[in-house]
C-alpha cells in the first residue's frame, strides 16, 4: 500500500514538485536544496546477515545502501553536507564516512590506538568539528570525547577531552550550539569488550560541558545501577534521557528523565504500567519540539510510547514488535522495527494515527536519523 497524499505531503516541509533550488559551495562541495522527501538514515542487516548504511526516502524508495563491515549503531547528518557518519558499535575501532547522495564511502575512520567507538557522534553546527564518544582502553571507563576536524571528504583527529565520567554513550547539542550534553553509562568495559565489569560501582551521570571542554553540570540519578545511555533535547533546552537498568529485572526503577532549563535532572513521570513492558531497557528517544511531544521505543517489550512533553500525559501506549529507532517528522514520528515494518504515528489529531510505510520490512538496528 502506498503512502497516502495527505499524509506524504506532511511528512516533509516540501512535497516532490521542484521548488526553488538554492546552491552555495563549502570546502569544494556545491550544496543543492530542493524540495523532496526526508531521507532516513539507519544501519540495517540483510536476511544473509551482512551489513549495510542505508538512505530510504519515506516512499519507500532506496537512496542508497552501502555494504559496511561491521553493525553500526547511531548515524550523524553533516549539518548541511550531503555526507553523514555512521557510528560502528561498541566496542567497534571503525566508522562510515558516507555521500548521502549515493552511498559512496568517502572514509572509514579509525580511532586511534587504545581508544574505541562507543556508537555515537555529533557535528558542530559550523559543519567543521565532530566529536565522538569514546573510552579510554588504557585506563578503562575513562570516558573521552574524541574531536576530529572536517578536511573535504576526510575527518582527522585534533585532540581529545574528557566526558567528565564513565561509559560515556549518547551526546547531543544544547540549543546554542556550543553547550554538549554527555549521557555518560557508568558502565566500565575492556578493550574489545562488551562485558560489564563494575556494575556494583557504576557512576553514571549526565553532564552538560562546553565544547572546550570546560564543565559546566554533572548530575546523577539517585539508582546506583541505572544506567544514562540515550538522549534527546528540544528546541527550548529540555534534555530526556532513557535510561538502561543494571540490576534486578523486579526492581521498581523509573527508566525516563528529564532536565528542563534551570531545573535538576530528575525522573520524568511514567506510570507503572508502562514501565514494567519497558523490562528495565529503553532504546531510542525523541522529541518534536513543535508538538511538545516526546517518543520512546522500548524493543524488550516491543512497545512505543508517545507523551506529551509538558505534562506527561500518555498519548500512546502500542505494540511494534522489536522497535528500534525513532525520529520526529513534520507529522509526528517515524520508527523502525528489527522484525516489522516501520511505521509513522501521526500526531497532529487528538488521536494518534498509525500507518505502516513502505520501507523493507525488519532487520533496522538501533537508531534512525531523519536527514
Amino acid at each position: 500500500m502506498q503512502i497516502n497524499r495527505r499524509v506524504f505531503l506532511g511528512l516533509g516541509a516540501a512535497t516532490l514538485a521542484a521548488t526553488a533550488v538554492a546552491a552555495s559551495t563549502f570546502g569544494g562541495w556545491t550544496l543543492t536544496r530542493s524540495g523532496v522527501q526526508p531521507l532516513l538514515l539507519s544501519a540495517r542487516n540483510d536476511a544473509a546477515g551482512r551489513h549495510f548504511a542505508v538512505g530510504y526516502r519515506l516512499d519507500g524508495s532506496q537512496v542508497f545502501a552501502t555494504p559496511v563491515s561491521e553493525r553500526c549503531h547511531d548515524v550523524v547528518g553533516h549539518p548541511f553536507l550531503p555526507m553523514a557518519l555512521f557510528v560502528g558499535r561498541r566496542p567497534s575501532t571503525k566508522s562510515y564516512l558516507i555521500d548521502t547522495r549515493d552511498g559512496r564511502l568517502l572514509q572509514t575512520l579509525h580511532s586511534p590506538a587504545q581508544r574505541h567507538f562507543y556508537g555515537h557522534a555529533i557535528f558542530h553546527k559550523d559543519g567543521e568539528w565532530l566529536y565522538a564518544t569514546e573510552n579510554d582502553t588504557s585506563d578503562p571507563g575513562r570516558g573521552v570525547l574524541g574531536v576530529y576536524r572536517l578536511e573535504g571528504e576526510q575527518l582527522h583527529r585534533s585532540t581529545e577531552l574528557s566526558s567528565h565520567g564513565v561509559g560515556p554513550h549518547q551526546l547531543l547539542w544544547q540549543p546554542d550550539g556550543e553547550t554538549l550534553v554527555v549521557a555518560n553509562g557508568g558502565i566500565r568495559t575492556e578493550a574489545d569488550s562488551r562485558v560489564e565489569m563494575n556494575l556494583n560501582s557504576m557512576q553514571s551521570s549526565l553532564v552538560l560541558m562546553h565544547r572546550d571542554g570546560r564543565l559546566l553540570s554533572k548530575e546523577q540519578l539517585p539508582e546506583q545501577m541505572n544506567s544514562v545511555r540515550h538522549l534527546a533535547v528540544s528546541s527550548d533546552g529540555t534534555v530526556v534521557s532513557g535510561q538502561q537498568y543494571m540490576g534486578a529485572l523486579s526492581d521498581l526503577v523509573p527508566l525516563l528523565a528529564i532536565k528542563r532549563p534551570g531545573q535538576p535532572f530528575q525522573h520524568f513521570h511514567v506510570a507503572e504500567a508502562q514501565r514494567q513492558l519497558m523490562s528495565q531497557y529503553t532504546a531510542s528517544v525523541a522529541i518534536h519540539s513543535e508538538l511538545r511531544l516526546l517518543a520512546l521505543t522500548a524493543p524488550r517489550g516491543n512497545r512505543v510510547f508517545i507523551w506529551d512533553l509538558d505534562s506527561a500525559e500518555l498519548r500512546l501506549d502500542a505494540h511494534l514488535a522489536d522497535c528500534a529507532g525513532v525520529g520526529a517528522v513534520a507529522d509526528g514520528f517515524v520508527v523502525s522495527s528489527g522484525v516489522g515494518r516501520c511505521r509513522l504515528y501521526d500526531c497532529r489529531g487528538k488521536r494518534i494515527i498509525s500507518q505502516p510505510l513502505q520501507l523493507p520490512t525488519g532487520l533496522w538496528d538501533n537508531h534512525l536519523r531523519m536527514a
